[in-house]
């Protein structure tokens, strides 16, 4: 049964008010502690449910420490950068088993990153993934 109600089509935006753009261009920040550098660099790691590192850019290996537990170390310094996990395959096809993923710097060694992959219901897994690096 169709609904009367006006619908809008997904993903549309509605359209910037008067003085939108002039306002965001006044919130532009030249403050050099925002932002990443001119040096700044992407690398990121595919890493199978074992531990084995399958590709990478910038990734000097990876091991599993535990169950759901990995550590991934980097050819750099990444404490001060930011990092995404995401549960993936290591091919270009199919889906990673359903689940979580967290991901932090790793405690004492500055070119590491922690990461812990669980099952859906919240218990320690192992899982694939792949984890970005903005640095």
């Amino acid at each position: 049964m169709p609904s009367s109600r006006s619908r809008r089509l997904a993903g549309a935006q509605p359209a910037p008010e008067e003085g939108d753009a002039v306002r965001a261009d006044d919130e532009v920040t030249t403050d050099a502690t925002v932002g990443l550098p001119a040096s700044a660099r992407v690398l990121f790691a595919v890493v199978n449910a074992n531990g084995t590192l399958i590709r990478g850019l910038g990734v000097a290996a990876a091991s599993r420490l535990a169950t759901g537990m990995y550590q991934v170390t980097f050819d750099q310094d990444v404490s001060a950068a930011g990092y995404v996990g995401t549960l993936g395959l290591a091919g270009s096809a199919g889906v990673a088993p359903a689940g979580e993923i967290a991901v932090a710097g790793r405690t004492g060694i500055p070119n590491g990153v922690f990461v812990e992959t669980f099952a859906s219901d919240g218990t320690a897994a192992d899982r694939p993934f792949h984890l970005t690096v903005v640095a």
